[in-house]
C-alpha cells in the first residue's frame, strides 16, 4: 500500500500571494489597509467618510469583500473612486489570492491609499492576509463590551482597534473603555480609538493615522 500526500498548505501559499501583493502596492506607493470587523460594524461608513475628508488630498481606491459586493460596493463607486467587488460566495473572508484579482483592475499607477473591506465576520479574516499595510478591526458597542475579549486572534494581529458606535454606549449598557482595555490586554501594541461616526467623534484621530500609515509605507514589510 502506497501512501500519497495530499495535504496542501493553503496559509503559506496565501501568505505568498499576499507578499507579492504588498510588494506591487510598494512598487506604485500605495498605503492599504484591511478594514475588518462584524456585519454592521461601521466598516463601510468608516471608509465612506475617510472618501468625503481625503479625495481631494489622495487619489483614493476601495475594494469591497463580501458574499454579495455589489451593495457595498456601489457606496464607494457613487464618490468616482475606482472600485472593485469581489464576491466571496460560500467563503467568509478575503484571500490574497481574491485580491490579487481585485488589484489586476485597479488602476495602480493613479492611486495613493486602497481601502479593501473584508466580509463581515471577527472570525475567519483572521489568519488571511492580503498583502496590506495596516489592518484594522472595527467594533460596535452595540456587539456588547464583551466582543473583543471573545474574539482574541483577530486582535493579535491588527494594528488599529476602532471601537464605534459610543454615542449609544449607555443606552446599550456597554463600556466602551473596557473594549479598548480588552484590547491592549491581547495585543499591546495595538493602537485604539473611540469613535462615533454619527457624532464625528474619533475621526480626525483616524484621519491622522490613514496620513501617518501612509507616510510610513513600506515600513511595514
Amino acid at each position: 500500500m502506497h501512501t500519497i500526500p495530499i495535504g496542501f498548505d493553503v496559509l503559506k501559499a496565501n501568505a505568498e500571494i499576499a507578499r507579492n501583493n504588498h510588494n506591487n502596492l510598494d512598487r506604485h506607493d500605495i498605503t492599504a489597509f484591511n478594514i475588518m470587523g462584524a456585519i454592521g460594524s461601521g466598516k463601510t461608513l468608516l471608509i465612506e467618510k475617510t472618501i468625503q475628508k481625503l479625495g481631494d488630498k489622495y487619489r483614493i481606491g476601495a475594494i469591497a469583500g463580501d458574499v454579495i459586493a455589489r451593495i457595498d460596493a456601489a457606496r464607494f463607486e457613487k464618490y468616482g473612486i475606482p472600485t472593485i467587488g469581489l464576491n466571496t460566495g460560500k467563503e467568509c473572508h478575503l484571500d490574497a489570492h481574491l485580491v490579487e484579482h481585485g488589484l489586476s483592475g485597479m488602476p495602480l499607477g493613479s492611486l495613493d491609499l486602497l481601502f479593501i473591506e473584508n466580509v463581515g465576520n471577527l472570525i475567519c479574516p483572521t489568519d488571511y492576509e492580503l498583502g496590506e499595510h495596516k489592518r484594522v478591526v472595527v467594533v460596535s458597542v452595540s456587539e456588547g463590551d464583551d466582543i473583543v475579549e471573545k474574539h482574541p486572534l483577530i486582535f493579535g494581529t491588527a494594528d488599529l482597534i476602532i471601537v464605534n458606535k459610543i454615542d449609544i454606549a449607555e443606552a446599550v449598557n456597554a463600556d466602551a473603555d473596557k473594549m479598548v482595555k480588552d484590547a491592549r490586554m491581547i495585543n499591546p501594541r495595538i493602537d485604539t480609538l473611540k469613535m462615533s461616526l454619527k457624532t464625528g467623534e474619533g475621526l480626525d484621530e483616524w484621519i491622522s493615522f490613514v496620513e501617518k500609515s501612509h507616510g510610513r509605507q513600506g515600513m511595514d514589510i
